[in-house]
């Protein structure tokens, strides 16, 4: 071997370790997951289902397949919403919080309403559209006759359900509570609204 070569090969020597440690970086770094690890429902579930851990089950998604807000734990507990398909991935919006408001627009409060008739809730599901209503009592008034029928007024319109919550089980409550998606003024003026109120369901 020449003089030359000798004093270069130690150089390159380097040089092809290096290169081989660079190239050898790469397969050993971790990539993506091949699929993360969801809660989902076990069962279909009707709304306003307080779930238990029998309800829940894991699901091994692909990244791409997991929505938004998806509970990985932490489901247990929690009340339902609306309705869920068996195997259908648990997310914050399914529940009863702060997640049912997303994708309503800043402002929309979730404003929490107790109908005098508990058998009316009943026909509504979370996405209808209502108008809620009070009826003043049937007291007579303090001048003239008690009228036939009471008037009603109209509080707020066209506003959508977004949670039934279950009966209330610590007592005997009367009528039934569901929970509208709001403007601050409607809430305030749902707050303030005097006597029983009633709602009617609008066309889609």
């Amino acid at each position: 071997m020449s003089p030359r070569l000798s004093r270069l090969r130690r150089p390159l020597a380097a040089l092809f370790a290096a290169a081989a440690a660079g190239l050898a970086l790469p397969a050993l770094r971790p990539g993506p997951p091949a699929s993360v690890r969801v809660l989902g429902a076990a069962r279909d579930l009707p709304g306003g289902t307080p779930l238990a851990p029998a309800d829940l089950r894991p699901l091994d998604l692909p990244p791409s397949a997991v929505p938004a807000g998806a509970l990985r734990a932490g489901g247990a507990g929690r009340v339902l919403a609306g309705p869920m398909r068996r195997g259908e991935p648990l997310t914050d919006a399914r529940v009863v919080g702060a997640g049912l408001l997303r994708g309503y627009g800043p402002g929309t409060v979730a404003a929490p309403v107790r109908l005098a008739d508990a058998g009316a809730a009943r026909l509504v599901r979370p996405g209808d559209r209502v108008v809620i209503l009070t009826v003043p009592s049937e007291g007579a008034p303090a001048n003239g006759p008690r009228p036939r029928w009471p008037a009603a007024r109209v509080v707020v319109s066209e506003v959508p359900v977004i949670a039934i919550p279950p009966p209330d089980e610590n007592g005997p409550e009367e009528g039934a509570l569901v929970v509208l998606a709001t403007d601050r003024p409607q809430a305030v003026a749902l707050a303030g609204a005097a006597g029983p109120l009633a709602l009617t369901i609008t066309a889609p």
